[in-house]
């Protein structure tokens, strides 16, 4: 019974039956129908014209997305645990062919308005200090925690004031649109305009997640700005990340958008997640609001799990991370719930 990713979940099988339909002699690179129509399928979800690309991985989409907006001698403002920090091996360097990180700290993951001013206050304006031109955000958090519309309308406002872009890291953004039970757009910093589909205003180039989701090799990126595009489709060829066989990628991200499979999927993670958090409110290390649940377990009761066979992350001596998938076993989850709350 594994919680330990939901990296390690099966392939959705619409995907499957989706790169199977795609076999069969088409332009090759980007250059195949299914890959030239991301553009309309992405700008009809976010209610505004965007471009759309596939990367395989997220590793890969936050590297070119940095690179698109970050010079070498700038810097990204990040949190303390983000993944561009944490988890990529030096990559947002590597893409951006040297930039610095600015790591700022936030409660429960976020980044607050008032951290960014804090980090750019002191910093001199001449050749001896890197300069911030990019903020860069997960969605959700690595604490399993989402940014509200209102939050991400406030840090919108923020970097324009001090001139940076903005970057999401969406690995789980389905996930957090999910939980806010509001529109794409919205989750981005967008805003409702008449009732109608909501229009992204605050993120310029988003990451947004699909192997976690259900999908096999295929992340997307967007973009707000459609003139970043045209930089990343020459880092993406420069990186190796141009597959000859791009109609496979854009067949996976147009399965996982038909009849919202993407954000389907995304309840059914979010909801096996709450399940497992309402057996351990008083052990929450964070508010359950995705996919993820934290819990404060010292190596005893990890022990006592791991005999009953479930899978799951050290976080730490005295805490572990459950993580649930779209594929979520409700016995699988039900035992653990049921597990957790007997010890």
């Amino acid at each position: 019974m594994q919680f330990l990713s939901d990296n390690a979940a099966a392939v959705h099988p619409a995907v499957w039956d989706a790169m199977r339909a795609a076999d069969g002699p088409q332009p090759p690179y980007d250059n195949d129908a299914l890959s030239q129509r991301l553009d309309a399928a992405f700008s009809a979800l976010f209610g505004q014209d965007v471009v759309a690309l596939w990367v395989a991985t997220g590793t890969a989409a936050n590297g070119l997305a940095l690179a698109a907006i970050t010079p070498p001698h700038g810097a990204v403002i990040c949190h303390r645990e983000a993944h561009i920090e944490q988890d990529e091996c030096g990559a947002p360097a590597l893409f951006t062919h040297g930039a610095k990180l600015m790591l700022v700290e936030g409660e429960h993951g976020r980044i607050t308005p008032g951290a960014v001013d804090a980090v750019i206050a002191p910093i001199r304006r001449d050749v001896h200090r890197a300069w911030p031109t990019a903020l860069s955000i997960t969605q959700a958090t690595e604490a399993g925690c989402v940014y509200t519309p209102a939050q991400l309308a406030a840090l919108g406002a923020c970097a324009r004031r001090h001139g940076l872009r903005l970057h999401m890291d969406g690995a789980r953004f389905a996930n957090a649109v999910a939980h806010l039970g509001c529109s794409a757009a919205q989750a981005v910093g967008g805003q409702a305009i008449g009732g109608q589909a909501s229009v992204a205003g605050g993120v310029d180039v988003l990451s947004f997640g699909f192997v976690k989701n259900g999908g096999m090799s295929a992340e997307a990126l967007v973009f707000f700005d459609p003139a970043l595009a045209d930089t990343v489709r020459y880092g993406r060829k420069r990186a190796g990340h141009l597959q000859s066989k791009g109609r496979f990628m854009a067949a996976q991200l147009l399965a996982m958008l038909e009849g919202d499979l993407w954000l389907a999927n995304a309840r059914h993670a979010n909801a096996a997640a709450a399940a497992i958090a309402g057996a351990v409110a008083e052990r929450l290390l964070y508010p359950c609001e995705a996919n993820e649940v934290f819990v404060m377990l010292p190596p005893a009761d990890k022990a006592a799990l791991r005999a009953q066979g479930f899978g799951f992350y050290d976080w730490g001596d005295d805490a572990a991370r459950f993580v649930t998938a779209w594929n979520a076993r409700d016995d699988h989850v039900q035992a653990l719930a049921k597990a957790l709350a007997a010890l």
